[in-house]
C-alpha cells in the first residue's frame, strides 16, 4: 500500500496534537496517496512511459463556529505542523458560520476490498505487451492507433477528533484506444480495479472494426432519429444530470429537480441507483466527512425518489444524511457518485436488428448544458457513427451535433441492454446499459 492504515493514524495523531496546541476545538484529516503508471502510444508506437508516486494531506480545523482547510504534499513532522498552523490561521480569518455543525461522530463503515496485487504491481513490460498487440491489430487494417494503458493503486483515509476513521485501498486500470483511418475512426475504452478484467485486444479489435465500417461516411439530413447509444455514450450524456440529485442544489434553486421530487419525469423502464457497494462500482464507501454512503434509489420506474444529503443539508431538512457530502468547506454540498442505471436483457445486436432506420452512436463529446432547468444538452457524435437500415449497419455517416433534453430522452427509451461498467470522457465511470431511444434530436452535421 502507498500508506497503510497505521501510518494514517500516526499522521492524524500528529495533526491532532498540533491543532490542540493552537487552540483548535476539532481537527480532521483526509489523506490521499497512490502510485500511478501510464504507457502512452500514438502513430502505432509507444512514445511515453511515466510513473508517479504522490501523497496529499488535507487538514481541516474547527473552532468557535469557524472552519478552514489547508493542504500539503509533505508528510514529515515539520510540514505537518506547518499545514495545521496554516489551517488554524485561515480558520481564524473566517466569519462564524451559524449553520456549521460539529464534526461528524465516529461510525462503522462497510468493509470492502477493490485492491488487486497484480494491478498494483503491473510492470511497463506488461503494459507494453498489451499495447503492442493492440497496435498490431489496428495496423493490420492500415490504420493508426493512439491511446493509453494506465495502472495504479491508491488509498483514501479520513480521520477526525470525534472518532471518524475510514480507510479505503483500491487499484484501478484504464485502457483507451482510437483507431484512425483516412476518413473514419473507431474508439473503445474500459476500466477495472483488476487489470486482468480489461480485454485490451477486444477493445482494439472493436475500434479497428468501427473505423473500417464507418469509412466513406455519407451525410444525412439533421432531424429526429431513432438512436442506439452504446454504454459510453449513455454515460457521458446521462451523466450530466446527477449533480442535480443534490439537496443543496435543490435548496439553491440550481437543480432541474426543483419541485419535481416524487414526479414521473422519465419512462417506466428507467430505474437508477447510487450504490457504492455494487460489484461493478469503485471508490471509497464513505464521503468527504467520513459518513458511510447509503444506497439511494434516485429514480424508480421513472419517478424521482431519493436525492443525496450531506450532513448540513440533512440537518436543515430534518432528515438523515446519506453519506454523499463533499469535504468541507465547499459550495456544492453533495452529489451521488456511484451511479447504476438498471438495464434489461436486449443485446446491442438485437437493438440493431429491431431498428428499421436509425443511428448507432459509439460515443459523444464536447457536451455542454443549454438549458439547466429542462436539462437540455448539446454535443457531438464521434469515432463511430453509423446508419442502420432494415435492421443492419448500412455504413458510416458524418457526425452530428445534437440538442437533447435528458428527461425527454429518458422518456423515450425503447430498449435497454444489460448494464456494464463503462468509461467515457465527459463524465465519471458508471454502471450503465446501452439504450435504444426514439426521436433523438440531431440539429446539424459537423465538418468531419
Amino acid at each position: 500500500m502507498p500508506i497503510d492504515a497505521a501510518r494514517c493514524r500516526r499522521i492524524f495523531d500528529q495533526v491532532l496534537d498540533a491543532a490542540r496546541a493552537l487552540g483548535a476545538d476539532d481537527a480532521e484529516v483526509i489523506i490521499a496517496a497512490g502510485t500511478h503508471a501510464l504507457t502512452r502510444f500514438a502513430n502505432n508506437a509507444i512514445h511515453q512511459n511515466v510513473a508517479e508516486r504522490s501523497a496529499h494531506l488535507s487538514v481541516r480545523v474547527q473552532m468557535d463556529g469557524r472552519t478552514a482547510r489547508a493542504t500539503t504534499n509533505r508528510l514529515d513532522g515539520e510540514s505537518i505542523r506547518q499545514v495545521v498552523a496554516e489551517a488554524a490561521a485561515l480558520t481564524r480569518l473566517q466569519e462564524p458560520d451559524p449553520e456549521l455543525l460539529p464534526m461528524a461522530e465516529g461510525c462503522a463503515e462497510p468493509e470492502m476490498s477493490r485492491w488487486h496485487a497484480g494491478t498494483a504491481q503491473a510492470t511497463p513490460a506488461e503494459r507494453a505487451q498489451a499495447v503492442a498487440e493492440a497496435i498490431a491489430l489496428v495496423e493490420s487494417a492500415g490504420q493508426t492507433a493512439a491511446g493509453i494503458y494506465a495502472t495504479g493503486e491508491s488509498i483514501t483515509a479520513i480521520l477526525n477528533s470525534r472518532g471518524v476513521a475510514g480507510y479505503y485501498p483500491e487499484t484501478m486500470s484504464h485502457f483507451s484506444i482510437t483507431a484512425m483511418a483516412a476518413d473514419s475512426s473507431g474508439w473503445a475504452k474500459g476500466c477495472a480495479p483488476n487489470h486482468r478484467d480489461l480485454d485490451s485486444t477486444a477493445m482494439a479489435r472493436s475500434a479497428q472494426q468501427k473505423a473500417v465500417a464507418s469509412h466513406a461516411p455519407v451525410e444525412l439530413t439533421p432531424g429526429d432519429y431513432t438512436v442506439i447509444l452504446e454504454p459510453a455514450a449513455v454515460l457521458d450524456l446521462v451523466g450530466q444530470m446527477f449533480g442535480d440529485f443534490s439537496a443543496t442544489a435543490i435548496a439553491d434553486g440550481r437543480s432541474f429537480l426543483c419541485d419535481r421530487i416524487g414526479r414521473k419525469l422519465f419512462g417506466e423502464n428507467i430505474t437508477i441507483y447510487d450504490d457504492a457497494c455494487h460489484a461493478l462500482q469503485a471508490g471509497a464507501p464513505f464521503d468527504g466527512e467520513g459518513l458511510p454512503r447509503r444506497k439511494l434509489t434516485l429514480v424508480d420506474g421513472g419517478v424521482v425518489r431519493d436525492v443525496a444529503y450531506c450532513r448540513q443539508a440533512a440537518h436543515l431538512a430534518a432528515v438523515a444524511p446519506t453519506g454523499h457530502g463533499f469535504p468541507l468547506p465547499n459550495e456544492y454540498g453533495e452529489a451521488p457518485a456511484n451511479i447504476v442505471i438498471a438495464g434489461d436483457d436486449t443485446s446491442l445486436e438485437a437493438m440493431i436488428a429491431s431498428t428499421e432506420r436509425g443511428i448507432l452512436v459509439t460515443r459523444l463529446w464536447y457536451i455542454r448544458e443549454v438549458d439547466p432547468y429542462e436539462k437540455i444538452m448539446t454535443g457531438m457524435t464521434r469515432d463511430g457513427t453509423f446508419l442502420i437500415e432494415g435492421g443492419r449497419i448500412a455504413g458510416g455517416v458524418r457526425n452530428f451535433r445534437f440538442n437533447q433534453a435528458l428527461p425527454e430522452m429518458l422518456s423515450k427509451v425503447e430498449a435497454l441492454s444489460p448494464s456494464v461498467r463503462a468509461s467515457g470522457e465527459e463524465a465519471f465511470d458508471m454502471v450503465v446499459p446501452a439504450m435504444k431511444v426514439r426521436d433523438f434530436h440531431f440539429t446539424e452535421v459537423t465538418r468531419f
